[in-house]
């Protein structure tokens, strides 16, 4: 089974296209997802997060409240890069992890990593391919947008914080350009996914 990076800027639709490539029959993992459960759950990454950032980021429950915690980290490039060290390590195993126990199932040709920090956080070195999604910015600031979950500014900080778009491309093994229909998406990714298994 390949193990292989999705990644791409915020809303270059790199969680749509993990979407058809999950309904072509790879397994999807969404390293989001996996953050925010250990974010939640693990409690040496509760520990270092409160070591790193102090007690303001927990709420009343005692529980890490992951809108704070978000506020502080992207404050700034060292805050965010604070948070990646304490969270990436453990991140990493769990994909990992994850990794071992589906190719025991033997169930999927290809494991997928959907991630938007494959090349920053040094994963790209645990996998056989890396899959960029780009699209021009003024198609990822809509996306993004309609979301309703950040500003214009929190959205241009968070591009920002990334690596430019033309790093990701270079360094990908293969690139899908967003700037069409999901139609057009559906068909670059099938294409991809032909290719690979």
């Amino acid at each position: 089974m390949l193990k292989v990076g999705l990644t791409g800027g915020l809303g270059s639709g790199k969680s749509t296209a993990s979407q058809f490539f999950e309904s072509l029959g790879a397994y999807v993992l969404d390293a989001d997802v996996t953050a925010k459960e250990l974010i939640d759950n693990n409690k040496d990454v509760q520990k270092e997060l409160v070591k790193e950032f102090g007690t303001d980021i927990i709420d009343a429950s005692e529980k890490i409240d992951k809108k704070k915690l978000a506020r502080v980290a992207f404050q700034d490039e060292d805050h965010q890069q604070r948070l990646n060290y304490v969270v990436h390590p453990h991140i990493h195993n769990a994909i990992d992890k994850s990794f071992d126990e589906i190719s025991e199932n033997n169930q999927h040709s290809l494991f997928i990593v959907d991630a938007a920090l494959i090349y920053e956080s040094g994963y790209d070195a645990h996998l056989d391919y890396v899959i960029v999604v780009t699209a021009q910015l003024k198609h990822r600031m809509e996306r993004a947008l309609q979301r309703k979950t950040l500003s214009r500014d929190e959205i241009l900080k968070r591009i920002d914080f990334q690596w430019p778009e033309e790093d990701k491309i270079s360094a990908a093994d293969y690139v899908v350009h967003n700037d069409g229909t999901e139609e057009d998406l559906k068909k670059q990714i099938a294409i991809i996914y032909e290719n690979l298994v």
